[in-house]
Parts: C-alpha cells; structure tokens; sequence
C-alpha cells in the first residue's frame, strides 16, 4: 500500500513509462508497471517527473523591492548597491519576513523547494539574519532554504562586518560568505578569503564567496579561494558564484585554472539572468556576454549551478522565480544547444545545485524524500523551451501546489483548435 503513486512517468534522462510509489513522505518504489495499491494515484504519463528545482543563489532579504527608494534606471551593479544602501535604514524584520515569505509562495508554485539565500550582514541590527532564520524555520515543512552570511559591503571594508559576521553564525545561519572584489584593494581581497575560509575549516562549515563579479579580467579571486580550498581540507565544500571575470580571461591563464579548480571541487554558481543584464555595461561593440565558463567547468568535472540571484529587488527589475527561465537564459547565453548541453542546463538548476549544497536525500530513487515536480513536458529540452507549467508540486509525498495544463484555442474557418505548444500537439496535428 502506497501514499502515493505517480502512474506513467517520464523521467530526466528519458526512460520512460515508470511508476514512483511513495509512502511515508519517501520514494518507495521506481519501476514500469508497479503493483500495489494507493491512497491517491495520478496518472502521469507524458509528463515529465523530476525532483525539485534548486535555486542556488538567491537574496530573500532584497527581493520583491524593485522601484524601491526608486527604479534602477541604469540598470548597473553599483546603482544597485548604492539604491539598497539607502533603502536599508527604512527596513524592518516584519517587512523582509513578508517580503521573503511572499516569494516562498512563488518559488513553491514554481516547483523550486530548494533555496540557498545570501543575507546582508552589513546592518548592524541584522534585521535580515532575524527575519529569514525565522522564516526557514517557519517553512520547513514545504521548503529549505540555507542561508550564507553575506558582507555586501566588504568583509574587511564595512566597520563591523568582522562582528557582525560572527553573530550571524551564532544566530544559525548556515553558510560563510564573502565579496573579496569588492573590498578597498586587491591584497585586502586575498586577506579576507584567507580569514573567512579558516573561520569555515574552524566551525566545520561551507563557503559561497560572491567572488570576481567584475568585467576585469585580473579579478582572479577564485584563484585564492581554490588554493585556500586545498589547503584547509575544505574540498568539495566551497562554491564560487558569478565568476564573471571568467569571460574576460585570457585562455592560457583559465587552461591553468579549472584545473586547480577541478583538484578543489569547488562548485560554480553562474547566475545567467542577472549576469547577462549587469556585466559588460562598459562595452561597446564587441559586448561580452558576462558569464563563466559553463561548457569548459562542465567538461572539467566541476559542478556547474545556475542561480536566479534577483526576483524583483534593486538590481534586476524582473522574475518570477521560475528556475526554467534561468535554464533558459543559461542555454542561450554559454550557446548550449545540443542534446546533451540541454539535459546539463536542466541539470543546473536541479542535480548539480544539489550537489553544491550538499542536500541529501535528493533524487528518484528508493529511499530519496519524495519531493518531486510534475512538468507538463515530454522531456527536459521541451520543459525549458515551453518554461512547462507544474502540474504537481510535491513535497514529502504530498500535494502542495498544483496547476491547470497550459492551452490555448485558436478558431479558424468556424472551427475551434486546441494549442498546447508540445511535441504531442504537433503528433496530433
């Protein structure tokens, strides 16, 4: 006797007709033609089934605040920083609680259950560190969010951001993060890797450093942080997210540097929406494109995550939070369209991110937490083009949001037409 039983799954990779049975919110059982009976059964054939999304990078405490104290009319990183300066002072637990449980909403109906979020530790009040423990508690049953001590302005630069840093990690934030290029010089940058990362080996903890998110080809931060990685015993615990300067390195010098990275495991976080609309805002023509090397990390070995960074907030006006419209931008931005550099896009934005954060129990297969997506698509490449509708969100072998199969009707000579943009609209036409 099953909780639950998903009928006729298609599954990433594409085997398809499977049936998943769930009991006690795990996967029991992954086969074609399953016996036994359920409480509930849905039939799912032609869908694609796979786990959660996972957003490895975020900003909870920033989101949903675009427009305010005004818009981001230059669309740039400093305005961006300069604008949440001013807002900060005018902020309160209650409104970043709101604000963040708001876009738990929106991640939940997009099928995205898995969230790491960066917090602002820079305010000496930590109104954001108080308002998202207490939301990670207060959404445990429906999602999981890690959060990454973040000096947004410098580690080194901001007065306190040593201290506050510090009682960030006493108040149960998970994560030790860093900005090293955004600190006064290039040295002070080096320095507080070195001092963040030997806090991480001390306290037993990860590290996600917002590390090179500069056009300068010389911002070769991640460098350090690799050798740090390595020397600490740190490996497969640190990830790197933006890397930006990647796109401007020469290639003699990147030949050298995946594979310390490689040695290191650490993971790249690449965050494709926001890093195409920031970077390069000094080019002209020709105008990089501003994001790592995705291809070159993959063929390496290296764990490659999309993130969606902003929904909404002072530097990127736009989103909803759908990690499909992520894959999608990161497709087309590293130029990933082959089969197989489709299926790594998908992956990006569930398995690989899972990877990076070290989550457990993930997946299809006996035993996993039966958190899965239903997605109203044949395959991974058909659920990134159409950005597929979830039917089904499920969390721990239940239902937790749902929606109705996208379609249009298009009437032509009297007669009406049904349009859902699939592979099987096409077989019926």
């Amino acid at each position: 006797m099953f909780d639950l039983l998903l009928r006729g799954a298609t599954l990433p990779g594409g085997q398809r007709g499977v049936d998943i049975g769930i009991a006690h919110g795990r996967i029991a059982a992954v086969s074609p033609g399953l016996e036994g009976e359920a409480l509930e059964e849905i039939d799912v054939t032609g869908c694609l089934v796979t786990p959660p999304f996972v957003d490895a990078h975020m900003h909870m405490d920033y989101a949903l605040r675009a427009g305010q104290p005004r818009p981001n009319e230059t669309g740039t990183l400093l305005e961006g920083i300069a604008l949440w300066g001013e807002l900060r002072p005018e902020l309160s637990t209650q409104s970043i609680y709101d604000y963040a449980k708001k876009l738990c909403l929106w991640s939940i109906a997009r099928g995205t259950l898995m969230i790491r979020s960066h917090v602002d530790i820079c305010d000496d009040r930590l109104l954001g560190v108080q308002a998202l423990t207490q939301l990670r508690e207060d959404m445990k049953p429906w999602l999981d969010i890690q959060l990454v001590a973040f000096p947004q302005d410098g580690f080194l630069r901001s007065p306190n951001a040593q201290r506050n840093l510090l009682r960030a990690l006493d108040m149960g934030v998970d994560v030790i993060g860093g900005i090293p290029h955004f600190e006064r010089t290039y040295e002070d940058g080096t320095q507080s890797i070195r001092q963040l990362m030997r806090l991480a080996a001390d306290r037993g903890l990860r590290v996600d450093m917002h590390c090179d998110e500069v056009d300068d080809p010389n911002s070769r931060h991640i460098e350090t942080l690799t050798a740090e990685t390595v020397r600490l015993g740190l490996q497969g615990r640190v990830a790197g997210s933006h890397l930006t300067s990647m796109h401007s390195m020469d290639n003699y010098y990147v030949s050298k540097l995946i594979p310390l990275m490689a040695e290191a495991r650490i993971g790249a976080i690449a965050n494709p929406l926001v890093n195409i609309t920031l970077q390069a805002r000094h080019d002209t023509y020709p105008k990089r494109r501003g994001l790592l090397r995705v291809k070159e990390l993959q063929e390496a070995g290296i764990a490659v995550a999309f993130g969606h960074d902003c929904v909404m907030d002072p530097w990127y006006g736009l989103g909803s939070h759908d990690m499909l419209e992520v894959a999608s931008m990161g497709l087309h931005v590293a130029q990933m369209t082959g089969q197989h550099e489709i299926k790594a896009c998908f992956q990006a934005v569930t398995t690989e991110p899972a990877r990076i954060l070290g989550l457990e129990h993930y997946g299809i297969s006996p035993g996993a937490e039966a958190s899965l997506v239903v997605l109203q698509a044949a395959d991974e490449a058909e659920a990134i083009r159409l950005r597929a509708e979830r039917l089904y969100v499920i969390r721990r072998g239940a239902v937790i949001a749902s929606a109705t199969p996208r379609k249009s009707w298009v009437v032509l000579d009297g007669m009406e037409r049904d349009v859902d943009f699939t592979r099987a609209d096409l077989e019926r036409a």
